[in-house]
């Protein structure tokens, strides 16, 4: 059992919070087929990264780059009743105190609300997109903010991600990293993990969030 005592809370959303796995690598899979790219090369880069990076990364025709992110963005609207929230998240989410948490994610900040509301996880204050920043995870720029707008120190946060880019932007926005689900790599060695949340205690004092990991 591993406990946390932080001031704030930063969670990544797709894999993290919503169970969206299934939905994003179906609509990735037929991009990759498409544009006469690999698909497991496809899926694996897109994972934690906004879809703007994948697409200038695979798109065959350059020209065709708007294009394909107006299909991606369509397409996830179009299958928001294919997610499902995360075990435990919806309580963790509402057990903490509303200004204390945020959501970073690669997605778009108003499908992203949507997404959560979808699943009962109350939308936070601190909802940073893929619009929100420039550069998109691994950078770090969008944990930064979340932190700043906040009001809280980014040691004193902690940052719950599933993929790698998304761990590597935590860490490298000075955050504590906790690993959800079974993704490995070279970042997430000696980090903490949790299956889900349905182990996951949340207390809240005079000495900030104590979050209880089983």
């Amino acid at each position: 059992m591993t406990q946390l005592v932080v001031d704030a809370v930063l969670f990544d959303m797709d894999g993290t919070l919503v169970d969206s796995t299934e939905m994003v690598e179906t609509l990735w899979r037929h991009f990759a087929v498409e544009n006469a790219a690999d698909v497991n090369q496809v899926i694996d880069f897109a994972h934690g990264r906004p879809s703007r990076d994948t697409i200038a990364a695979f798109a065959a025709d350059p020209e065709q780059i708007p294009t394909w992110l107006d299909w991606i963005h369509n397409a996830e609207s179009e299958h928001f009743n294919e997610v499902s929230a995360i075990p435990g998240a919806v309580r963790v989410a509402r057990d903490l105190p509303s200004g204390r948490w945020a959501v970073v994610t690669s997605a778009l900040a108003e499908p992203a609300a949507r997404r959560l509301a979808l699943v009962d996880i109350p939308v936070p204050d601190v909802l940073i997109g893929a619009d929100d920043v420039v550069r998109g995870k691994p950078d770090p720029t969008g944990y930064a903010r979340a932190a700043e707008l906040l009001g809280v120190a980014p040691e004193r946060c902690v940052v719950f991600e599933d993929t790698e880019a998304g761990v590597l932007a935590g860490l490298a926005a000075g955050c504590a990293v906790v690993v959800v689900g079974a993704a490995q790599s070279d970042a997430m060695v000696g980090l903490p993990r949790i299956a889900d949340f349905a182990g996951v205690g949340v207390s809240v004092d005079e000495q900030g969030i104590t979050l209880t990991l089983a």
